[in-house]
């Protein structure tokens, strides 16, 4: 039987597990949410990853002693499931009174687990916290249309929001705007989101009211950022897209999906707000 987000711990009372338990893990088919955008899962007009950064990672070495580690986590975006963050966040705790004889061993153990939830090989980077302080945060790239001055109406997704501007660019646009919410418990999530792109131009007003349609819209961080550059590739000609959505950290986690026309250096951007 397939998973169903109904059957996760999500927006439910939870036990605190503090020893490693990989059987928290939960995994969502990605099938269901590809075909209802209308893509072929066997064949997807993107590639990318869905870049989890965990803030709250800590466990036991051989001597007892806590460690205090940050986490980079990358799924591939052509993984039979993501991962619901619930279950996410409660798997990374369950390490929390476990013993690790190395950072190596505690990396591989994460591998292992999150790979076979996925169905794919998944990426893990473990860095201290002087490493992450020495990333630092990036500034949006591109144009930020959120200074705009037009009238908003509409909070219900409204994908024909978007039209062509005049001719055809390469550029990047972003707003700190995007708001959607869990389909489960209705609770926010606040992000922002990139687009990048050469071909015909977008409209930055339709763009805006696009973003801002997804206020009251309940779907996963991981399909917004789908359903962005679907229907923008169904309704502009473009030579290359690439979108991605950079959302505040919750339950320490931050989730940022990006998919794109082309292959090329995986986003490792970390905005103020993350």
């Amino acid at each position: 039987m397939a998973n169903s987000v109904e059957m996760s711990q999500l927006g439910k009372t939870s036990l605190y597990e503090t020893e490693y338990n990989p059987s928290i893990l939960f995994p969502i088919p990605r099938k269901e949410k590809q075909e209802e955008l209308g893509l072929d899962p066997n064949n997807l007009p993107y590639v990318g990853c869905d870049v989890w950064y965990a803030y709250e990672i800590s466990w036991l070495n051989a001597r007892g002693k806590p460690l205090a580690m940050v986490a980079r986590f990358e799924l591939p975006c052509d993984s039979p499931c993501l991962i619901e963050s619930k279950s996410f966040k409660l798997y990374l705790n369950s390490f929390n009174q476990s013993r690790f004889d190395s950072v190596a061993a505690a990396r591989e153990t994460m591998i292992k687990d999150l790979s076979a939830a996925a169905g794919a090989p998944v990426k893990v980077e473990l860095m201290t916290v002087a490493e992450m302080e020495a990333f630092g945060f990036s500034k949006a790239p591109g144009l930020c249309v959120d200074e705009l001055d037009i009238a908003i109406d509409t909070y219900m997704y409204q994908p024909d929001f978007l039209r062509k501007g005049e001719g055809c660019v390469e550029e990047a646009i972003h707003s700190n705007l995007l708001k959607s919410n869990c389909p489960v418990t209705g609770q926010p999530d606040w992000g922002t989101i990139v687009v990048e792109y050469k071909g015909e131009a977008i409209d930055h007003e339709s763009f805006l009211r696009y973003i801002c349609s997804f206020r009251e819209h309940q779907e996963f961080h991981e399909q917004c950022a789908e359903r962005v550059f679907t229907d923008i590739q169904q309704r502009f000609r473009m030579e290359e897209l690439t979108v991605y959505a950079q959302y505040v950290r919750r339950g320490g986690l931050d989730i940022n999906p990006w998919r794109s026309t082309h292959h090329g250096e995986t986003n490792r951007l970390r905005l103020v707000r993350q």
